[in-house]
């Protein structure tokens, strides 16, 4: 269910049934209604009256408490992973850097998708910080499904990569140009959401 909401298998603004989600999963209602709890928790998904749940609207108000909060936290992760990243963990994150490539050269937006996550993660998961990193997994789900729509309109081709960034600084050791690529990964990829998303007519 992480998953499917975090790389847009649910779309914004579509509610769906508990048996629904069930039934597309195959699994039975109980483990659904747990899972779904939980994301409501971490405001992944909203229940409406009728006992569907749908991703939340993006608003104004929100979306700049995300890119603010994701502004203060990843590259603090990213800072304190830095030190704990040798040669393997950083042949691994360079890995899922040439997927990104890969998938952006296809224009395969889900793809991009996935692999920009498991660059980002690769990172932090080494930073130490469980609490840290449990915030930010939540943050991702609550814009994950927005940065599907936003690049299922614009494509991948344009972006400009803050990864070789990233990874050239980790390899000297640069923390401040570390800081500052994953910061601009980050204004980048939500300046598309906002573009995409707050400025288009509809429910998003």
């Amino acid at each position: 269910m992480r998953e499917r909401i975090l790389f847009g298998g649910v779309p914004p603004g579509s509610a769906i049934t508990l048996r629904g989600l069930a039934e597309s999963m195959g699994v039975s209602p109980m483990p659904i209604r747990e899972a779904v709890r939980r994301l409501i928790a971490e405001r992944a998904l909203k229940m409406q009256d009728n006992r569907r749940v749908l991703v939340p609207p993006m608003t104004e108000e929100r979306f700049q408490e995300i890119v603010f909060a994701r502004l203060a936290l990843e590259p603090e992760l990213a800072s304190r992973a830095m030190d704990r990243i040798g040669k393997t963990e950083l042949a691994h994150i360079a890995s899922h850097d040439r997927a990104v490539d890969r998938a952006m050269a296809d224009g395969d937006v889900p793809g991009y998708m996935q692999s920009n996550f498991r660059f980002h993660f690769a990172i932090y998961a080494e930073a130490g910080a469980e609490t840290l990193l449990a915030l930010v997994e939540s943050i991702w789900l609550q814009f994950g499904p927005f940065m599907r729509m936003a690049y299922g309109r614009i494509g991948t081709s344009t972006l400009e990569d803050h990864h070789q960034a990233a990874i050239a600084a980790i390899e000297r050791r640069d923390r401040a140009a570390l800081e500052a690529a994953i910061a601009a990964d980050i204004s980048q990829g939500m300046g598309f959401i906002g573009e995409a998303v707050l400025k288009q007519p509809g429910p998003a």
